[in-house]
């Protein structure tokens, strides 16, 4: 493991740019809920065990036509429980090895939490999305929106908003969360859009450079950042660091560290120049 860990500080030392690639294990360390399975996700919103739905049941936009207290009251305490995160160390490791290279880093992230904003980062493809941004419920032609102004009460009981819900700044119809749910016909993906051409522009100019791709926390279940990070990774004939507790395996080349996010960042940045 030693051996390991000092292999992907000399890769990250030496990298011209970095990708940095987050499922939903990077924000473990920082206190967010592990939603790995229905029992990870009751184990957090115990009041959805007793009606027996899952995350994959709630995470559906039908809920904000039929129920808007149940939709709100689940995107609500989520939307409140980022804002009030205060990211992990790692998070601040990978921006200060950001600032060290030439041609600087994109975070590729499956996580709608706002996490690497907060340290600094402003080169971030969201790709499912992010709960501080809003969209119209009827579509009326309202861009997306911030969230910012935006405070949703939700009883810790019964895990249902109450009061006034968020609405569209023109219509003054329902709003919900610029979020891609499943089976989501109506995302809004424009600043998603946005920021994909942005990402693609700038692989287009690191052709010959030394490329350090950094996975943390992104598992098998949704496997769009664990090919993304891989994909950049051969493209460029570049490091794949993969930081998984419980998904590490790497193609001969690579490195796979069974570790917490935190840990393994810790552990690299110590062995480091």
């Amino acid at each position: 493991m030693d051996q390991l860990i000092r292999r992907a500080a000399e890769a990250i030392a030496s990298a011209d740019a970095i990708l940095i690639g987050a499922g939903a294990g990077m924000g473990v360390d920082s206190g967010l809920p592990d939603y790995r399975g229905s029992e990870g996700f009751w184990k957090a919103y115990p009041p959805f065990k007793k009606l027996g739905l899952s995350f994959a049941a709630l995470a559906d936009p039908q809920w904000f036509y039929r129920d808007p207290s149940l939709a709100w009251g689940f995107y609500g305490h989520r939307m409140h429980l980022y804002r009030d995160t205060v990211p992990h160390a790692g998070f601040a490791l990978l921006k200060a090895w950001a600032n060290r290279t030439r041609l600087g880093a994109w975070a590729y992230t499956s996580n709608v939490d706002g996490q690497f904003q907060k340290v600094g980062f402003d080169r971030v493809l969201e790709i499912h999305g992010s709960i501080h941004r809003m969209q119209c419920l009827r579509r009326c032609g309202q861009r997306v929106f911030s969230a910012d102004s935006f405070n949703v009460t939700v009883d810790p009981e019964t895990m249902r908003a109450e009061g006034d819900f968020p609405s569209c700044p023109r219509c003054r119809v329902l709003a919900r969360p610029n979020i891609l749910m499943f089976g989501d016909g109506g995302w809004d993906l424009g600043p998603v859009s946005n920021s994909r051409a942005e990402y693609y522009c700038w692989l287009e100019a690191l052709e010959g450079s030394r490329v350090v791709t950094i996975e943390c926390g992104a598992g098998t279940a949704i496997p769009s950042v664990r090919a993304a990070c891989l994909n950049v990774a051969r493209l460029f004939n570049g490091t794949l660091i993969r930081i998984n507790p419980r998904e590490a395996e790497v193609p001969d080349g690579h490195i796979g560290l069974p570790m917490g996010s935190l840990a393994a960042l810790e552990a690299i940045s110590r062995h480091q120049v």
